[in-house]
């Protein structure tokens, strides 16, 4: 009913910079929070950050003035610009969206996830 299909990451060195996108589709009434969350290996899944429908914003610490969430909500798109890349930002990229569908459901939805490597 509902899916959230992830733009392609990929490798970019120390330094750079990346936009991930993130479109919902399905039987949507409406979303509420879209986020980000990422899975490096051997570490547990974190929220990145997140975005409320009336553009309020929260990010992980360690990447607050590198990232900037954003979101179209005609679109049903959020998007993560993210700069000034570390080695350490390397992980699986996770969309996620709590959406209300036209049957009255509502749930929390995922992304098929996106690899991002930042390597030189």
């Amino acid at each position: 009913q509902v899916q959230l299909v992830e733009s392609e990451g990929g490798l970019v060195q120390p330094g750079g910079s990346l936009r991930l996108s993130c479109a919902a589709s399905g039987s949507i009434f409406s979303i509420n929070v879209m986020g980000w969350y990422r899975r490096a290996p051997g570490k547990e899944r974190e929220l990145v950050a997140d975005i409320t429908s009336g553009g309020n914003t929260n990010y992980l610490d360690s990447v607050k003035g590198r990232f900037t969430i954003s979101r179209d909500n005609a679109q049903k798109t959020v998007y993560l610009q993210m700069n000034s890349l570390k080695p350490e930002d390397t992980a699986v990229y996770y969309c996620n969206a709590y959406i209300q569908l036209y049957n009255g459901v509502t749930g929390r939805f995922w992304g098929q996830g996106t690899q991002v490597t930042v390597s030189s």
